[in-house]
């Protein structure tokens, strides 16, 4: 997909296939970002507000295909879904 070239990769312990799909200007997907590197995991993320045209378009389809509302951040675990910083959530899923 086009949007993967975008994405950006944080190393860390692998707990698994974790990706993040985040805005630039989020607070809340900033947060998200800054719990993952505290629990340094291995994780990827794309700041979907930065991409255009193509990448854009199929980044808004995977968002919309785990996440109808297509409310950031969404964190996909292992094919598992989180919306929004949800701290219990992320700990549970990434212990």
């Amino acid at each position: 997909m086009e949007y993967e070239k975008y994405v950006k990769h944080v190393s860390g312990n692998k707990k698994g296939d974790i990706i993040l799909f985040a805005l630039s200007t989020c607070g809340w997907c900033r947060m998200t970002k800054n719990f993952l590197n505290q629990l340094g995991v291995d994780y990827k993320y794309v700041d979907v507000d930065l991409l255009e045209g193509k990448a854009r378009d199929e980044a808004d389809k995977e968002v919309s295909r785990w996440n109808p509302s297509e409310s950031f951040p969404t964190i996909v675990i292992n094919k598992k879904c989180i919306v929004g910083f949800q701290e219990d959530e992320l700990k549970r899923l990434l212990k």
